[in-house]
């Protein structure tokens, strides 16, 4: 007899899951576990880190990635109300900035800021004016077109109601269309606060003192010279998480919550 649908898929998902299990057994039985915990997981280099990694490392990564939110979140809604705007040259310089620094990799931009612009303009900016600035430029030309989305998806009867009360164009944009534009959003700005937050390890780049380290040149120099394997990048790694994947969880918290409003419509 020929077997259905329903009964070929649950044979090719016991085949499935059948090879992840040998694959994960073969694994288990062919690691150099001695070798893997001295020199990646090793607990004695691990308690070394702290609290270093934590009050230093960790708390300047959360610093460069708010601040390059910030100048982000307010470069991105200024791109998007340009390109969403009736004037052409507006349209034209938004969608310019925002294809040049979404096709640039943002390790390009942290040295113009950091050297290109001083050897041009004999101007040199804090670190940390930098690293906002570098990251405030390049998650801008990503915010603007999640906003600009968010915007377009707002009804215009809301903007042509909040008119018809007397309010200016800018009164109604920013008390009535960017909040909901913002709330529209929030999963892909969630997505892009760990984007920065990952991106902040270029900050090595630029020169730092040690109490400027984030995690990923935190974790860079505990290993140089010292013997320490690979125990502080993976400790760094661990840190990382601790910021990515509460941030993950909210995104599609965001996403659930969005799903379930537009359900009910």
């Amino acid at each position: 007899m020929a077997m259905t649908a329903r009964q070929r898929a649950r044979i090719s998902r016991g085949v499935q899951y059948g090879l992840l299990v040998v694959i994960v057994v073969a694994l288990v039985f062919i690691a150099d576990w001695n070798t893997l915990i001295s020199r990646a997981l090793n607990p004695s280099v691990m308690a070394q880190q702290f609290p270093q990694i934590i009050t230093v490392a960790l708390k300047n990564t959360l610093i460069y990635t708010a601040l390059g939110f910030v100048a982000g979140m307010s470069g991105g809604i200024l791109l998007a109300l340009m390109r969403l705007s009736s004037v052409a040259p507006y349209r034209w310089i938004a969608t310019l900035y925002i294809e040049l620094f979404r096709g640039v990799p943002a390790l390009l931009v942290f040295l113009a800021l950091g050297f290109g612009v001083p050897l041009a303009f004999q101007v040199r900016f804090n670190n940390l004016v930098t690293v906002m600035l570098a990251l405030g430029l390049v998650s801008a030309a990503y915010i603007a077109e999640s906003l600009r989305a968010g915007l377009q998806a707002v009804p215009k009867g809301q903007y042509e109601a909040a008119r018809s009360l007397g309010m200016s164009h800018a009164r109604a944009m920013v008390t009535i269309i960017i909040p909901q534009a913002l709330r529209i959003v929030l999963p892909p700005l969630t997505n892009e606060v760990i984007l920065l937050a990952k991106d902040s390890s270029l900050v090595y780049l630029l020169g730092m003192t040690v109490a400027q380290y984030e995690l990923t040149k935190f974790g860079r120099e505990a290993i140089s010279g010292t013997g320490a394997g690979l125990t502080p990048l993976v400790l760094a790694g661990v840190c990382y998480l601790i910021i990515t994947v509460p941030l993950g969880l909210l995104a599609r918290y965001f996403e659930t919550r969005a799903d379930a409003r537009s359900a009910r419509k």
